[in-house]
């Protein structure tokens, strides 16, 4: 679909439809793994695919624990698991969702676009971090 198709108010119809499904696999998602604690093996939860072909930890490595952490308010348990992610990733991702919900509910439509700088940052940021955390440990 493009821009032009669109009038603002099935703009915002679809914004409430895609916020309302997402909201509501994010709860059963949460739901589940309020229930499930990703640090005990045995666990039925998604590996990832990066650690499994290579054995070592991605970016995004200790993100289920991190979540499950903070939902039982454990914070420095969450920081542990993936310090980066909990500083910088949630904030980016709470801030596009938000930016998002925002101009959809306005009628308009919001694409998130970062410039080469910024995708030069957050891949430098990302591969940094996955090397400090393997030789570390």
């Amino acid at each position: 679909m493009s821009s032009v198709s669109l009038s603002a108010t099935a703009i915002r119809k679809r914004t409430l439809r895609i916020a309302a499904l997402g909201l509501g696999v994010g709860a059963l998602g949460a739901v589940y793994l309020w229930h499930t604690d990703p640090h005990q093996p045995g666990q039925i939860l998604l590996p990832c695919p990066f650690k499994l072909a290579t054995g070592l930890l991605c970016p995004l490595c200790g993100g289920t624990r991190m979540a499950y952490d903070l939902m039982h308010g454990d914070v420095l348990a969450a920081f542990h698991d993936n310090i980066v992610v909990l500083t910088l990733g949630v904030p980016a991702v709470v801030w596009a969702l938000a930016s998002w919900l925002n101009a959809g509910l306005r009628g308009r439509y919001f694409r998130l676009r970062l410039s080469a700088r910024g995708n030069a940052v957050a891949l430098g940021i990302g591969l940094v971090w996955m090397v400090a955390r393997n030789l570390v440990g």
